[in-house]
């Protein structure tokens, strides 16, 4: 969410936003309804204010007759103030339904574009390893080296259910523990985030109103989250920090629940498109500084590209483009790795900044240096998502007798260093 000031000031700027992110919205109706509600606003003020005049009046009358008098003015006085207030709630709906549609603003380095092939490709790492053999994709591998169950995972789950078995569990569990291994000199703390979120969550991180077809709700009222993102901006909610205290950096690990309710007939076979799966993510809370969130934007995708080279995973950063950037989003990089048997780079993370989009929402501010209370910059950006990436290290590590190497970083996790074919169920 935007400052209604800053909108009020900066109309173009706005409609700019909504044109860049190819998104449906109409500035002027929102200013007209904020005028509508401005206007209405005062009316009641002073029909409130008239009200308290006409009770002390009345208070201060000694006849009877006058009193009655008076009594019937101040019950018609109160019938137009009850219908100005049913008025302003209707206008103030609609006014605060349009403000969670404003955009936020693209940076000016965001490159402009329809979808993600209008993305810009930033920079390169390693080089695809020459396979002098037809690749397998995942799919193949998984199946034959017994390390996961799509049939028996569509069944129990549904579409796009799957069940990791041996070594692609162990796999698992090396990468998380290897990721918070890699943060543990740094100076983010270490979370175990919640799955369930409130409402007020979603709509605060900017996931909601625009995408409750991709979320899953319990009977409770409350949702499954769709990364750690969505709790860790709850974590500081309607809190007042010292400037002292920032930045806040957060990695945590939490299970994440997707309906993909966007992607129909894109990657309906595999592991990469899940409706269940797990993610270690960074957060940070930093103070009101555009020139802080550039150089944590770096931070944050440096952190995980230390984490794909230590992989030995080709990979890519691209700026995504403004009409693949999401509505609260102020830019993103998306890190692309290696995928062999589609001979193409494919997202494995998604590092962006938000200003006080995501802050103003859920009122985390800070105070600053003079005292002035201001509201947080966020960021955040995928540490790993599992098992998305399995894809690329089976892929890449594969060899011809049908094998898999383990990254060398991983071994000393999994204990094993490679993982060989089998012939039938174990």
């Amino acid at each position: 969410m935007l400052d209604i000031k800053f909108i009020r000031e900066n109309p173009d700027l706005i409609r700019q936003a909504a044109r860049r992110k190819r998104l449906d919205f109409n500035v002027d109706q929102l200013l007209s309804a904020d005028e509508n509600r401005k206007k209405i606003l005062q009316e009641i003020e002073e029909l409130r204010a008239k009200q308290n005049r006409a009770s002390e009046r009345i208070a201060a009358l000694k006849n009877e007759e006058e009193q009655d008098a008076a009594a019937k003015d101040l019950r018609e006085l109160k019938e137009i103030l009850s219908k100005k207030e049913y008025e302003y709630r209707k206008i103030d709906g609609e006014w605060s339904k349009l403000m969670f549609d404003v955009p936020n603003i693209p940076d000016p380095s965001v490159p402009d574009g329809e979808t993600e092939r209008d993305s810009k490709e930033i920079r390169k790492w390693g080089e695809p390893k020459k396979i002098d053999f037809e690749p397998k994709d995942h799919i193949s591998l998984l199946s034959s080296l017994n390390l996961a169950d799509l049939q028996r995972g569509a069944k129990v789950s549904g579409f796009r259910g799957y069940f990791l078995k041996n070594e692609a569990v162990i796999l698992s569990l090396a990468l998380w523990q290897f990721v918070f291994d890699e943060f543990r000199a740094s100076n983010y703390e270490p979370i175990l985030a919640p799955a369930l979120v409130r409402e007020e969550n979603l709509f605060g991180s900017g996931h909601f109103p625009q995408s409750r077809e991709d979320v899953y709700k319990t009977q409770d009222d409350v949702y499954l989250s769709a990364t750690a993102e969505i709790p860790l901006m709850g974590f500081h909610s309607g809190e007042v920090l010292d400037e002292t205290d920032l930045p806040k950096k957060y990695l945590a690990f939490s299970p994440c629940f997707r309906r993909e309710a966007g992607s129909y007939g894109r990657d309906t076979k595999g592991i990469y498109r899940l409706h269940e799966f797990f993610k270690i993510e960074q957060l940070i809370l930093s103070v009101a500084d555009h020139q802080d969130s550039v150089k944590f934007h770096e931070e944050l995708t440096g952190n995980s590209e230390k984490i794909v080279q230590a992989l030995g995973l080709p990979y890519r950063i691209v700026a995504a483009a403004s009409g693949d950037l999401g509505r609260a989003h102020v830019k993103t990089y998306d890190i692309e790795v290696w995928i062999p048997s589609e001979r193409r780079f494919r997202e494995s993370h998604s590092s962006s900044y938000y200003h006080d989009f995501q802050t103003r929402r859920l009122n985390i501010r800070y105070r600053d240096k003079t005292g002035k209370s201001r509201f947080c910059y966020s960021l955040n950006n995928t540490a790993i998502a599992t098992p998305r990436i399995l894809i690329a290290i089976l892929e890449n590590f594969q060899r011809a007798d049908g094998s898999v190497e383990i990254p060398e970083i991983l071994q000393k996790y999994t204990k094993f260093n490679l993982i060989k074919p089998v012939f039938s169920d174990r």
